[in-house]
Order: C-alpha cells, then structure tokens, then sequence
C-alpha cells in the first residue's frame, strides 16, 4: 500500500480510505438509521480494509446517528495496541445525529458553531473511544455561522488536542479560498484538505477546487470514485436498479445520471476497461487515484470483496494520454453530489 503526505501537513495516509458511511445507516439521512451494515458486517470490512494496509478510516457524526462512530469504536477495542496506534480516524460534524426534545427538533444540533463543533467533537471522541481525532472535517459549509466562529472553534480543539488535522468537504472553491485568508488573517490552523466528490462521472474540483489546492499545498480525498456504483457497471437501464443498490436507497445525489448518453458512455468505458483486462471498478478507482491533485481516494465497500477493485487499481498506472481518452468516453462534468 502506497501512503502520502496529506497536504502540507507530515501525515501519511494510505491511497485507499475506508469510507464508513453505510455502517448502521445508509450516510447521514435519518431514515435510515439502524440500516446499512450491520455491526458484524461492518467488522468484517474494516479487517479486510486492515488486512490491505489501509490507514485511515472515514466516517462523521450523524452516519447511522452515530452507530458508524461506535461500530469503529468497538472493533477498536477488539484490536492491540499496534493496530490502535496505527489506524488514523476521520470524522466530521455539521448534520443532526439524532432527535433531540419532545418534538425530536433541536435547533442547534447542526451547523458548524463553535457550541455543536465542541460537543459533536466530545461525543464522537466518547464513541469511537480515543482520546482525539486524527483527522476532522467540516462536513459541509454552515451559511448561518461566520466562517470566523467555526475556524475559530476548529483551531480551539487543535491547540486543545481534540483534533490533529482540520479540512473541509462538500466546499466550493470560493469559500475555501476565504476560510484560508480568515486563518491567515487571525493566525489560525487552517484547513489541510479538502473531502468532495469525484469521479470520471463528476469532474467539477477540476474547474476551480484543484488549482486552490495545487496553489495552497492542499491534500484532496475524494469521495464516490465509482459515481454511487454507475461506474461499475451495474446499472443496465435508467429505470430497474439492483434491490439494496444506491439508487434504491438514496438515489437523489446521481438522479441526475438517469439518461440514455450516460448508459451510452458507461458501455463504451465497458470496452476500455475490457481492453484492459481489468473490471470497470478498478478502473474508475485508478482514473481518480492518477490524479495529481489526489491524495487519497474514499472506497465506500458494502462487502469485504467490494475493496478488491480498490487494491487492483493500485497497480494500474494511467498516462496522461489514457487519462484523457477514458475522460472522453464521458459528456460534460456532472453536478456535484453530497455523501
């Protein structure tokens, strides 16, 4: 397993992160808490993720309503010292973890101020069971709080040891470059890396977000590599989805990939990766990892097996030219979607 430095900072993660979002749950979203990997299937992935030399594991506050955290947390506990020093946890806070009050609405349990980042950042260290966070990121942008309070708050935990690495996912360029000039201005820890999707499916950080982070020394961990499984090929039709695929669980992040010129495009990158003697999967995963700007990349397994693509893809090496041709296959950059 391949490990770079995340950004500027002397922290080396592996190429592949565990993404933890379908442990007891399907992401963030409410309804569908206590769904998802069960805590035996969860174990099972995270000791193949082991077993594969991956370092870091990524997950938030509200996936499951806290389950991923606690199913984390426990594996933890059934592991050595050696294994416990070595495994790097991502978490992140901004959506509800669950109802609060008698009308199960909590107005303040959101959002990226200082108060819910310091008692998101407690319960999660209490969940998983470690002392502090490797790696935290804002999980999206909060309008309604100054960026000041949040970056503000972000730097109290760094200095508290709450938190070793701050970053931000699900954020656009523009306000990334802002929150790095607050920081600056104040004298702040700043923001690392950036967590947002892409994909050969989802080419938007290439227009803005990747000029930032080559100009600011920025790491870039992406997520959904596989567009929510379209590139895989499992995805025949617009209309019929395999039973307890994303597209029946939360389709609204790639609803937008639901036409007959992105089918089109899938089949032909089909016969690339054929060509190739490799599954799409793999060569999906590998088109992201080439990437300069590339840190890192989030695989979101559902299975043990589900990683395999993840290791094979590490052997594949892309020219620029085979870069190109493989993002020619595909239309104009999709929307940015939100894990």
């Amino acid at each position: 397993m391949e490990h770079r430095s995340l950004g500027r900072t002397g922290l080396k993660v592996s190429r592949l992160g565990l993404g933890c979002g379908n442990f007891g749950g399907v992401g963030s979203d409410p309804r569908f808490y206590g769904k998802g990997e069960s805590e035996n299937e969860a174990f099972a992935l995270m000791d193949r993720a082991l077993d594969i030399g991956i370092n870091f594991f990524d997950t938030a506050d509200a996936y499951g309503g806290g389950r991923s955290e606690s199913f984390i947390g426990r594996w933890l506990k059934t592991k050595d010292a050696s294994v416990v020093d070595r495994i790097l946890v991502s978490s992140k806070a901004f959506n509800p973890v669950g109802p609060y009050g008698k009308d199960g609405k909590d107005p303040n349990d959101r959002g990226l101020s200082r108060r819910h980042l310091k008692r998101q950042v407690e319960r999660s260290l209490k969940r998983i069971g470690i002392e502090r966070l490797d790696m935290f990121l804002i999980h999206e942008p909060d309008p309604e709080t100054p960026l000041e309070e949040t970056l503000e708050a972000l730097d109290d935990l760094v200095h508290a040891g709450k938190i070793h690495y701050p970053g931000a996912s699900n954020i656009e360029a523009w306000r990334l470059a802002k929150a790095l000039g607050v920081s600056d201005r104040l004298g702040l820890n700043r923001f690392e890396w950036v967590q947002n999707g892409y994909s050969l499916l989802e080419r938007a950080p290439e227009r803005d977000v990747f000029p930032l982070c080559a100009e600011e020394g920025l790491g870039f961990t992406p997520f959904s590599p596989l567009a929510g499984g379209w590139l895989t090929g499992k995805y025949a039709s617009a209309d019929s989805f395999p039973a307890g695929s994303r597209m029946t669980l939360r389709p609204e992040p790639y609803a937008h990939l639901r036409n007959e010129s992105v089918l089109r495009a899938i089949a032909a990158f089909g016969e690339r990766a054929r060509e190739r003697s490799v599954s799409m999967a793999a060569l999906a995963i590998a088109w992201v990892l080439s990437h300069p700007r590339t840190t890192a990349v989030i695989l979101g397994p559902r299975r043990p097996e589900h990683l395999d693509p993840g290791e094979q893809a590490l052997s594949i090496r892309l020219s620029d030219a085979e870069r190109l041709d493989l993002a020619s296959v595909f239309e104009a950059p999709a929307t940015d979607s939100r894990p």
